[in-house]
C-alpha cells in the first residue's frame, strides 16, 4: 500500500450497540472498494475483522480491529470497536486516535444502550459522528421508527441525507435529499442512478426540507440566507453539512444494508468528501515534561509524535503495537523515544494491519495509523516522541474494572505460566486489573462484567496454556473482639532429653476502630526472660494474622502479658511463640469474637427515571443512602455506604437494572460489625473448609 499524505487520510471509527453490524459494515466496505474479492459473514465467523477465535466462537466482537479501505483516491483507516459493554476499554481507547465516528444502528433493533454509551463518549472528545442505519433489508426493518429514536436520543442534529427506497425484502437503494437523485441496487456493490418519480417527491420532499433546516440552524451565516429566501441552494447545503459534521453541530444520517451491499459505496464516498482528514481536525495538545500544554500539528516534518491506542499478541510474530501518528513521520529500523516509560524503542519493520493479515509498508506518516512488532517497553496509551522533547498525549481515561474472580492454575507447577499470560493479557487489554491480595491470600482478576472474565481466562488456556479454576473473590472480614479475657498459654513437652517449656499468661482486650493492634509488657521479677517477650508478641501476631474463628486477620485489640514461666534448659523462642498464640486462642474465646466487614463508599450515576430503583435496591443490600444530586444530562448521582459482600457482582446487578445505562465506583470506606446470624455463615465456612482440607 502506497503512502498517503494527512490531506487524503481518514480516520475513522466504527461504534454503536453490539449486533448493530459494525463488522459487516467492515467487510462491505472492504469488498465493495475491491479489497475483497467475496464478502465473510459473522455467522461463519470468516470475516476480516473479526479473525480472533474467541470472536469466531462467541459471534461478536471482544476486541478493537482495523482495517484500511482505499477509495477515490483517499485512504480510510477504519476502526471496529466491540459494541458490548464488557468490552468498552477498546472502544475508549480507540477515541484518540479517530478523527470522526460512525455510529452504526440497526433499523431492525433501533438505539441500544451501547449506541448512547458512544454517542456521550464521542461528544465528550468532540468527536464528528455520522450515523449509518444498516439492516434495512431484514424482516421488521422500520426507517421510521428509527429515525424518530435517533432524534428522541441525540436531538435535532440528527439530520438523514438520504431515505431509503422500499423496506425489508423490497429495500431496492436510497433517495439522495441533497441531488434529488435515487440510487438503486441489484445485486451489485455500484448503484444505479436515476431520478425521483412522484411516489419518492410524495414522501422525500417535506424530508429534504427538514435537511435544509437542519443544515442553516448549524451555522448563522446560513441562517440568514434561509430566512431571507425559504430555501438554500444544493451547494450551501453540501458545504453546510460539511461544516456542521466537522464542528460536531450536525450528524448525518445515511441508510443502507452491509450483507447485501446496499449503499456502502455513497457511504464511502462521503466519508472521502466530508469527513475530515487529520489537517481538517487541527493540532493535537500534548503535555510537555514541564507539565506545560502545546500543541502539535499534523506535519510530516514536525517533530514525532504518536499514540499507542491498541497492544495485542500475534501467534506469528508476538507482541503487536498499533498506533496513530499526529506529527512527524515513522521509518523501520530507526529508534523512537517512548515518553510515557522514558525508554527507546527499536523499531523494525512497519505494517499496516487489514484484521490479521500485514502489508508492509515504507513508513507512517503524520495523520496515518500503522503497526510494529516485538516493541520492549511499549503499552496501550503510550506516547512516542522526540527524545530531546518529550510529550505525552493525555491518558486514556478507562473505566475502573469491578468484577472479581479469583483465580489459580488447576496444575501445581503453573504458577509462572500464570504470572507471565496475565501480564501479557494485562498489556493488550488495561481494563483489565490483576492484583495478590495480601488479606485473602488470593490472585484476582478484575474486569467489566462476566463475558469480558471469560474471554480472559481463554485466553490464558489458548495463547498460554494455562488452565485455571476460577470462584468470586474473598471478601476481605477482619476479625475483632467485643469483651475482654484472661488465659495461659501453656506449651510443655517434657520426655526426656532436650524439651519444650513455655507459660504465658495475657489480658486481651477491645481497641477502638482502626487502632491496630497494641501489645503491652507487663512482666516483672523476671517471671518470663526478656529475650523471650518478643517471641511471645510473635506468636500472638502470627495467629492474629491468620485469624482465629473465620481465617482472616484480627484488628482492634490490645493484648498485655503479666505473667510466665520459663525453664532454664528447656525454654525457647519457638517454645514461648506457641504459648502466646495458646493463649491468644482460649482469651478470644472469653472476649467474644466479632466479625467486621468491609464497607465501601459507592457512587451510582444513573437516568432519573432508574433513581428509586437503585436505592430501594441499595437499601435492600444493608446500604445506608448518603445524598443524592443532579448532574445534568436527565442523570443523578446516587452516594452509599453499602458492606461489600452485598455489591461484589453489582456490575451485573446494575446493568440489568438499568437496561445497561448506569455506571458505578466504589471505594473501601472503613469496617463495620458484620449481624451476627451472617458472621455466624462466615465462620461456619470457614470451619467447613477446613475440615474438607483435612480430609485431602
Amino acid at each position: 500500500m502506497r503512502s498517503y499524505e494527512a490531506k487524503d487520510i481518514r480516520n475513522v471509527l466504527l461504534v454503536g450497540h453490539g449486533g448493530a453490524g459494525k463488522t459487516s459494515l467492515l467487510e462491505a466496505m472492504l469488498f465493495t472498494s475491491g479489497a475483497l474479492t467475496r464478502m465473510g459473514t459473522t455467522e461463519d465467523g470468516n470475516t476480516t475483522s473479526d479473525h480472533d477465535p474467541d470472536e469466531q466462537r462467541k459471534g461478536i466482537s471482544v476486541s478493537l480491529s482495523m482495517a484500511p479501505v482505499e477509495w477515490n483516491g483517499v485512504k480510510i483507516n477504519v476502526l471496529d470497536a466491540p459494541g458490548y459493554a464488557d468490552f468498552i476499554g477498546d472502544l475508549r481507547a480507540a477515541i484518540p486516535a479517530a478523527d470522526a465516528a460512525i455510529v452504526v444502528v440497526s433499523a431492525v433493533d433501533g438505539v441500544g444502550v451501547q449506541t448512547e454509551v458512544a454517542w456521550e463518549l464521542a461528544a465528550e472528545h468532540r468527536l464528528p459522528r455520522a450515523i449509518f442505519v444498516n439492516k434495512l433489508d431484514r424482516e421488521r426493518a422500520n426507517w421510521d421508527q428509527t429515525l424518530a429514536q435517533l432524534v428522541s436520543s441525540f436531538g435535532t442534529q440528527v439530520a438523514p441525507l438520504e431515505l431509503p427506497i422500499g423496506q425489508e425484502h423490497d429495500f431496492a437503494g436510497v433517495a439522495d435529499l441533497l441531488t434529488q437523485k435515487t440510487f438503486r441496487y441489484a445485486g451489485e456493490p455500484s448503484a444505479q442512478q436515476g431520478e425521483w418519480d412522484e411516489s419518492i417527491h410524495t414522501a422525500a420532499d417535506s424530508a429534504r426540507e427538514k435537511l435544509i433546516e437542519a443544515v442553516a440552524e448549524s451555522d448563522d451565516a446560513l441562517i440568514e440566507t434561509y430566512l431571507e429566501s425559504g430555501t438554500l441552494d444544493e451547494d450551501l447545503i453540501v458545504r453546510g453539512v460539511k461544516a456542521g459534521f466537522a464542528d460536531a453541530k450536525l450528524a448525518p444520517v445515511m441508510a443502507g444494508a452491509a450483507t447485501s451491499p446496499i449503499g456502502i459505496d455513497r457511504l464511502l464516498t462521503f466519508i472521502a468528501e466530508e469527513f475530515p482528514s487529520p489537517l481538517d481536525r487541527g493540532p493535537v495538545e500534548v503535555i510537555a515534561k514541564d507539565g506545560s500544554t502545546v500543541e502539535r500539528a499534523s506535519d510530516a516534518n514536525g517533530p514525532t509524535t504518536a499514540f499507542v491506542f491498541k497492544t495485542l499478541s500475534d501467534p506469528f510474530v508476538g507482541h503487536i503495537t498499533m498506533f496513530r501518528v499526529f506529527s512527524g513521520k515513522i521509518r523501520p529500523d530507526s529508534t523512537l523515544h517512548n515518553a510515557t516509560q522514558g525508554t527507546d524503542e527499536r523499531v523494525g519493520q512497519l505494517f499496516s494491519l487489514r484484521g490479521k493479515e500485514h502489508e508492509t509498508v515504507a513508513e507512517v506518516g503524520a495523520g496515518d495509523i500503522g503497526a510494529v512488532a516485538k516493541l520492549a517497553h511499549a503499552h496501550t496509551g503510550d506516547t512516542f516522541s522526540t527524545k530531546d522533547s518529550p510529550v505525552q498525549l493525555p491518558a486514556i481515561e478507562l473505566p475502573e474494572p469491578l468484577l472479581a474472580y479469583a483465580i489459580a492454575p488447576k496444575t501445581k507447577g503453573d504458577e509462572d505460566k500464570l504470572s507471565t499470560g496475565l501480564a501479557r493479557l494485562r498489556e493488550e487489554d488495561p481494563a483489565l486489573r490483576v492484583v495478590r491480595s495480601e488479606e485473602t491470600h488470593e490472585t484476582v482478576m478484575y474486569g467489566m462484567g462476566e463475558a469480558h472474565l471469560e474471554v480472559q481466562i481463554e485466553r490464558l488456556r489458548r495463547k498460554f496454556g494455562v488452565e485455571v479454576q476460577t470462584q468470586p473473590a474473598k471478601i476481605a472480614y477482619r476479625e475483632t473482639v467485643k469483651g475482654k479475657g484472661k488465659a495461659v498459654g501453656r506449651h510443655v513437652k517434657q520426655t526426656g532429653g532436650h524439651g519444650q517449656y513455655a507459660v504465658c499468661t495475657i489480658e486481651l482486650e477491645p481497641l477502638p476502630r482502626g487502632e491496630g493492634f497494641v501489645f503491652e509488657d507487663k512482666i516483672f521479677g523476671g517471671a518470663i526472660p526478656q529475650q523471650y517477650i518478643p517471641s511471645v508478641e510473635k506468636g500472638i501476631v502470627k495467629t492474629m494474622s491468620e485469624g482465629v474463628v473465620s481465617g482472616n486477620p484480627m484488628v482492634d485489640v490490645k493484648v498485655t502479658l503479666v505473667d510466665g514461666k520459663f525453664h532454664p534448659v528447656d525454654s525457647s523462642d519457638i517454645a514461648f511463640q506457641i504459648a502466646g498464640s495458646l493463649a491468644l486462642k482460649e482469651a478470644v474465646e472469653q472476649a467474644v469474637v466479632a466479625i467486621l466487614e468491609p464497607i465501601v463508599a459507592i457512587e451510582v450515576v444513573v437516568p432519573e427515571s432508574f433513581t428509586g430503583d437503585v436505592m430501594g435496591d441499595l437499601n435492600a443490600k444493608r446500604g445506608k443512602i448518603q445524598g443524592m444530586e443532579q448532574i445534568g444530562g436527565g442523570k443523578q448521582r446516587v452516594r452509599a455506604l453499602v458492606p461489600q459482600a452485598e455489591v461484589a457482582r453489582y456490575v451485573i446487578d446494575l446493568r440489568s437494572m438499568t437496561g445497561g445505562r448506569g455506571a458505578f465506583s466504589m471505594r473501601l470506606s472503613h469496617y463495620e460489625d458484620l449481624p451476627q446470624h451472617l458472621a455466624q455463615k462466615v465462620i461456619d465456612e470457614y470451619q467447613k473448609s477446613r475440615e474438607e482440607a483435612k480430609k485431602k
